[in-house]
């Protein structure tokens, strides 16, 4: 891509990120906002050439998540400024030393954010690599191929039939415009039946496959919500389609013994209880691991019916699932119009669970909260507020959805049955357990190319709406002006003004300068019309007089529609990568990047909403693909602790991967943070909780021994919970007086009783144990590179662009892009 031509540019800014300024220069083009300043070396250097030096940092508008200005008076001694948060969770305030350049500034940016009027003028479609950049030899389209996806898990037209077909039914997207156009179905269904399906699902996406376990054939397959309704309507057909599913593989693949199928209870308020599932899930997280290990070492041991003498496959009584991710009161209250979820009476081979996971605005509103904690990262070097982080309640909705994954791979992978996935419409909730089991499943998905197939085929050929959860066309309320100041407000040093939400008043006395409350992004409060202050005294800037373009129907952002989905998968992700270092080819860093380019809109990959909107608008021809940019840099992303041994009878080298609830940890890198900033609490009630759990067992040794010493016998202990705390059935939601409350500190013990581990953890959750360390987070655009403060992790010391700080050592780049599109790199003149 050949130089951006300036539009602008505004001489003797300082940029305050951590509470640490620099001075420079800002330059604006079409898709960026860069800042150009000199290094700390050329400062102190009487060098001319040294002196030519200068740093870049390159922000992509389009990560821009909120940005206010602050217009003063030149009486009132205080530079007009620029507060900006963006999406990667880099917070900078830019102080001008003019009024009037601000309000250029600013307008400059609104108009190439939120007033685009067509995605069609996003940065994808105008960005091509340097000439010998890595990334012109790559494709990154040609990466994911459905059928080519498919028949690597034994399903093809010239395949052996094992249960399944590929249908072209929604070739040209009019089966189902949200689907992709191919579709893998059970052999026994035909199209017409199909067809009749289609009407009892939302938006006609019906159940079809996502995953066929290569060991024991069975099943993940996903769809959206059927119109059961009031009058509990049925539908024969998608009852079919259905039990085709589950029955579909029930033949083991290495022998030709009939496999033993229990039937379900006829029932809509059945759970996953404890004797339901063959392993003890009242046992100790320890003791259940142990239990599963030998039991899929021993799976080729041949094993009979004591009654009938017939030979058993391992895992063939099945407790088939119908996954319901809602809240079982969500989901009765679709019935009210025309939905719900299904009438278990005609869904006798299955047992369905609910899995209390809330929707996208309980889970808008909650990243809104973790940003009330962190968001003064550009002014103090305070660390965030652990109390606000705590009410957040964000690592419980991460617990929640790695837990309900797991019972998705536990029943396919240990109970060897199939399972059916929905959420509402199947592509938010639906999207993230489906490939969270997947990934728990098959070790090919946590190599680099198979984590992209995965995102692929669960993300963008399924439908998940990354345009509109994105919000890649910005939005007018993202853009505030405070114009208090014109009117004689004067804000001081450590002053509060206190007049967003209640909350803002957090860490009141370390604010400074112009504190406006940013609150969430999606707020109540209208972008300034042309009434406002900024625009009385008028603007250079011609495309603010302009207002507005109209947007390209479909595509304006609604800020009801935003909403942190695919984060929460790749938060979900980190916590497995974190938890299994050696079983990941990609590091962390690979997943933090891959967010930031969700949100750059540099590549296509991403726009849109559906495969079909996405082939209508050709980015395959049009744009780049982001899978070139990763692939290119393969050595950057690989995890050099992986170890791609797959062995079940060697603890970590098992196909099979299960998180550990009790080692939920904040994404600290992503928050710009340090891990004891975000997770000292966290760490402290941990460390705390293994001494207890080691004095008590070395309590119960010292009694099994026969000692006749006194002890003090703590309650039982176990080690994390149950991965069935996150199921929440109908019968328990419609039930509150005798539900016991699911929490993460909770019991793994069936009546869940609260024992001393959780009451612990809990008390000490509560306490600011650990404090953190002064000093800004990581670097610009939520990079490693340390800035005023230690960063943990093993990416402490990169730079790479938009991960790169406002400090650091220079590097002697010349292209203003780089190789890597991201910018961040130093040129040897401001020209």
């Amino acid at each position: 891509m050949a130089a951006p031509q300036n539009k602008h540019v505004y001489h003797n800014v300082h940029a305050l990120r951590g509470g640490k300024p620099e001075l420079g220069d800002i330059a604006l083009n079409d898709y960026h906002l860069v800042f150009r300043f000199p290094p700390e070396s050329a400062a102190i250097t009487a060098d001319s050439e040294s002196k030519k030096l200068v740093k870049q940092v390159w922000f992509a508008f389009h990560i821009i998540s909120h940005c206010t200005l602050r217009p003063t008076t030149p009486s009132s001694g205080v530079p007009s400024s620029i507060r900006i948060r963006f999406r990667d969770f880099t917070y900078v305030s830019f102080n001008f030393p003019d009024d009037k350049q601000a309000r250029d500034a600013f307008e400059f940016i609104r108009s190439r954010t939120c007033r685009l009027g067509s995605i069609d003028h996003l940065l994808a479609f105008h960005y091509k690599p340097p000439p010998g950049s890595p990334e012109n030899k790559i494709n990154g389209w040609d990466l994911y191929d459905a059928r080519a996806e498919f028949k690597r898990q034994g399903i093809s037209e010239k395949s052996p039939d094992i249960g399944w077909r590929i249908t072209t039914i929604n070739k040209d997207y009019v089966f189902s415009p949200t689907y992709p156009a191919v579709l893998a179905v059970p052999s026994k269904i035909s199209d017409s039946t199909l067809k009749y399906a289609s009407s009892f699902r939302s938006r006609a996406r019906i159940p079809t496959l996502s995953y066929l376990h290569p060991v024991n054939n069975c099943s993940i397959t996903r769809s959206s919500q059927p119109f059961v309704g009031l009058r509990l309507n049925r539908s024969i057909q998608d009852e079919r389609l259905v039990g085709a599913c589950f029955s579909a593989s029930v033949d083991s693949p290495d022998t030709n013994t009939p496999v033993m199928v229990e039937r379900s209870a006829s029932s809509s308020h059945v759970d996953l209880s404890a004797d339901s599932v063959d392993i003890d899930m009242s046992s100790s997280e320890t003791e259940r691991i142990r239990m599963e290990d030998e039991l899929i070492a021993g799976a080729n041991t041949q094993q009979y019916d004591e009654k009938t003498g017939k030979r058993l496959v391992y895992g063939a009584q099945q407790h088939n699932l119908i996954v319901d991710a809602r809240p079982a009161i969500n989901s009765y209250a679709m019935q009210a119009i025309g939905k719900g979820s299904e009438n278990m009476d005609y869904y006798r081979f299955a047992k369905k669970v609910f899995l209390n996971i809330d929707n996208i605005h309980v889970m808008r509103d909650s990243l809104d909260k973790v940003i009330n904690a962190i968001k003064d990262a550009d002014v103090s070097p305070f660390p965030p507020n652990r109390d606000l982080l705590a009410k957040s309640k964000w690592l419980k909705h991460i617990g929640g959805i790695l837990d309900g994954s797991a019972i998705i791979a536990r029943q396919v992978g240990i109970q060897h049955s199939h399972v059916l996935i929905h959420c509402s419409d199947g592509w938010d909730r639906t999207s993230q357990l489906s490939a969270l089991a997947q990934l728990m499943l098959d070790p090919y998905y946590r190599t680099i190319e198979g984590f992209i197939v995965l995102v692929e085929k669960e993300w963008l050929s399924f439908g998940h709406m990354f345009q509109l959860r994105s919000g890649h066309m910005s939005h007018e309320n993202w853009f505030n002006v405070d114009s208090d100041a014109l009117a004689g407000t004067t804000i001081r040093p450590g002053e509060s003004e206190g007049r967003g939400d209640a909350i803002e008043n957090a860490f009141a006395s370390a604010k400074r300068f112009w504190n406006k409350s940013v609150g969430g992004d999606h707020g109540n409060k209208d972008a300034k019309d042309a009434s406002s202050p900024e625009a009385e005294e008028g603007s250079a800037v011609d495309e603010a007089k302009l207002g507005p373009a109209p947007i390209t129907e479909g595509q304006a952002t609604k800020l009801s529609d935003v909403s942190p989905v695919f984060q929460q998968f790749l938060d979900a992700t980190y916590q497995l990568v974190r938890q299994h270092p050696t079983q990941f080819e990609f590091n962390e860093r690979f997943l933090r990047r891959l967010l930031y380019h969700v949100y750059s809109c540099q590549y296509g990959t991403f726009l849109f909403n559906n495969e079909r909107q996405r082939h209508e608008a050709k980015l395959r021809e049009r744009t780049r693909s982001v899978w070139g940019y990763f692939l290119s840099r393969r050595q950057e992303f690989t995890n050099e602790q992986y170890d791609p041994t797959i062995d079940d009878h060697t603890k970590g080298r098992e196909r099979l991967i299960f998180p550990r609830q009790g080692e939920v940890r904040w994404w600290y890198q992503l928050f710009n943070r340090t891990d004891d900033e975000m997770n000292g609490a966290l760490n402290a009630s941990a460390a705390t909780a293994e001494r207890v759990a080691a004095y008590a067992a070395e309590n119960a040794t010292n009694t099994a021994s026969g000692s006749n010493e006194t002890k003090f016998d703590p309650p039982a202990l176990t080690a994390s919970q149950s991965v069935l705390t996150g199921v929440e059935t109908a019968h328990e939601a419609l039930t509150p007086e005798t539900r016991t409350t699911a929490s993460f500190n909770r019991s793994a013990s069936t009546g869940g009783i609260p024992g001393a581990f959780g009451a612990l953890q809990d008390r000490l959750t509560g306490l600011s144990i650990g404090p953190g360390m002064f000093g800004s987070g990581g670097g610009i655009g939520g990079g490693s590179s340390s800035v005023g403060r230690t960063r943990g992790g093993s990416g402490s010391d990169e730079h790479d662009g938009p991960d790169d700080g406002l400090t650091g050592k220079p590097k002697d780049v010349t292209a203003p892009l780089g190789d890597d599109g991201e910018g961040g790199q130093e040129m040897k003149s401001l020209d």
